[in-house]
């Protein structure tokens, strides 16, 4: 309201007033000789130019107007000089010009707004039917490659495919559709009364619809998925998606990086992106296989508990809650319940969920992840190395084998290549040594040359294994900086047979050791740590009755995953990642 007076005002004022130097801001400015402009442009745009006004203006700053002037005259409201109004004048014009070219493109936008509300409406006015002369269709999914396709004068299988809109592109005289169903990509072609119904010109990304139609050969010269197209003689609406500032296409896009936070608030569409499907489909096929790589070497799939009393990893990663009254904990690690596995089952494995509170947001961390692990049994250190080139080999094989996902891999990773064996092998007392060789030497977190002792870090860990570049089996680290239930090297009780399996571009992918056979040793180690041995009386026990020389390792899932899809972070190898500061969606 006030405003609005402020306008009314303005128009019955006859003479305006602009102070150069101490004028109030053009915008909050009247142009009362208490509050007047501080541009003679601004002013001749708020009031029109100079029919019907008068403008008075000054410079209120004192010193001389020249090197001989009084400097009370800046005080004085002059006219204002004729270059300032000619100035002012050309300002006013461009503006109206500015103002008519807004107003044809508003009546444009208008009439064009009222045209499209017209079609639309005129568009509920067309029912399509399904013709009954035409055969039955055949329901399929779009990766049913197994149907008759039409070429020349020769008709294809009338069939029914119902998916997702996941690509649009209109045409004068057709409307084309990709269409997606999990299972495969499917251009479909729309032409006549079937482009002009409502449904047809609300058609958004995400709306999920049957067609009917037959499936022919794509024309020489174009392109198509699969090198076929559905001909669309009807199509029924199922699900419709919003095209307006909902659209899919607004909430989500392709420039952004999968791992960003908007991203992820929006996991549940950006998942129906081809890379985000593609690497999901990499994954499911990465577990199958090493469920078969497993069941080929004759080992027991077995599912530990996911709530604990006992730790694994470090107590500081734990995440503790109330178990009807009792400190429980969830799982680290599956690997002592596994060890439990070895008298009565053989070798043992599982793929389950690991739950780690590390206060980490690096791109390789995650607070719930898949773990894979393994524990074998009368093993040497030898053998456990061979095992995990052997089962990392053999996963690999197996997905390459897939034309389908070997066809996701390639699109995600095209210079992905199965390792070969052996792996390079090399120990934690060489690697310091190579990260302290190089030029300039590779340092570590507090800025120095690594040392025996040194937990080496994530950066300097990449670092080494990207110069390298092939798969490394790195082994024998110090006692004090792996778990207490590693087994220490008989020759060098420095050092535990532990090892870690580094990945170009990843880092570590495996940890694993041999694990610790005897009772007495145990009881020690647990001492050393200050862990009380009374929750772990069922873990011990395997050293008292009847122990053996056994090692195992756990494997990251999502880990494995970004190494063969490369993908910049593990939260986009995982459906819905979990990490510090993210529980949602």
């Amino acid at each position: 309201m006030a405003a609005v007076q402020e306008l009314a005002e303005r128009a019955k004022m006859d003479t305006l007033y602009i102070d150069t130097d101490s004028g109030a801001d053009d915008e909050s400015a009247t142009g009362a000789e208490s509050k007047p402009y501080k541009s003679l442009a601004h002013a001749y745009i708020q009031h029109g130019g100079s029919e019907g006004k008068q403008y008075r203006s000054r410079a209120s700053k004192t010193g001389p107007v020249s090197a001989d002037g009084d400097p009370a005259e800046r005080l004085v409201w002059k006219e204002p000089a004729k270059s300032a109004v000619k100035k002012a004048q050309g300002a006013l014009d461009a503006y109206k010009k500015k103002v008519l070219k807004q107003q044809q493109q508003a009546a444009q936008e208008e009439e064009k707004e009222k045209s499209r509300l017209k079609t639309l409406e005129d568009a509920k006015k067309i029912v399509i039917t399904e013709d009954p002369s035409l055969p039955k269709a055949a329901k399929i999914t779009i990766g049913d490659k197994n149907v008759e396709l039409g070429e020349g004068d020769a008709k294809g299988t009338r069939v029914k495919v119902s998916g997702r809109i996941h690509r649009l592109r209109e045409q004068k005289q057709a409307t084309f559709l990709t269409l997606i169903d999990g299972y495969g990509h499917l251009q479909c072609v729309l032409a006549g009364d079937l482009t002009k119904t409502y449904d047809a010109l609300t058609f958004a990304q995400g709306t999920s619809l049957s067609v009917y139609g037959e499936m022919r050969k794509v024309l020489a010269g174009q392109q198509a998925p699969d090198n076929r197209e559905l001909h669309v003689d009807y199509y029924k609406v199922l699900g419709r998606s919003p095209s307006d500032a909902e659209a899919i296409t607004n909430r989500v896009s392709k420039e952004q990086d999968q791992w960003e936070s908007s991203m992820l608030d929006n996991r549940h569409l950006v998942l129906r992106g081809d890379t985000a499907s593609s690497v999901m489909k990499v994954r499911s096929a990465v577990e199958w296989a090493f469920a078969k790589a497993y069941r080929e070497m004759k080992f027991t799939k077995i599912s530990p508990p996911a709530f604990v009393q006992t730790q694994v990893e470090g107590g500081s990663t734990l995440f503790e809650l109330d178990y009807y009254g009792e400190k429980t904990y969830l799982t680290q690690s599956s690997q002592l319940y596994l060890e439990t596995g070895l008298p009565s089952l053989g070798n043992v494995y599982c793929i389950e969920k690991s739950f780690r509170a590390e206060k980490s947001l690096t791109r390789r961390h995650l607070s719930e992840y898949t773990h894979v692990e393994a524990e074998l049994d009368f093993i040497d250190f030898e053998d456990l190395l061979d095992h995990l080139e052997e089962v990392i080999s053999k996963v690999c094989t197996t997905i390459l084998a897939d034309p389908e996902i070997a066809g996701y891999i390639k699109e995600l990773n095209p210079e992905f290549k199965a390792p070969s064996r052996p792996f390079k092998r090399m120990r934690y007392s060489d690697a310091i040594d190579w990260l302290n060789a190089q030029d300039p030497p590779i340092l570590n977190e507090e800025g120095n040359p690594h040392v025996f002792g040194d937990d080496i870090a994530e950066a300097a860990e990449r670092r080494m294994t990207d110069i390298i570049n092939l798969p490394i089996l790195l082994t024998h680290f110090p006692v004090e900086i792996k778990a207490f239930y590693m087994k220490k090297e008989d020759t060098d009780r420095r050092v535990t047979e532990s090892v870690d399996v580094l990945m170009p571009g990843v880092g570590e992918i495996v940890g694993g050791s041999m694990r610790m056979d005897d009772y007495e040793e145990l009881m020690e180690a647990y001492k050393r740590e200050g862990i009380s041995p009374k929750e772990y009386y069922w873990y011990t026990e395997q050293r008292k009755y009847g122990t053996s020389p056994h090692g195992g390792y756990g494997l990251g899932l999502e880990r494995f995953i970004a190494w063969i899809c490369k993908q910049h972070s593990v939260r986009t190898c995982c459906l819905y990642p979990r990490f510090m500061g993210r529980c949602k969606p």
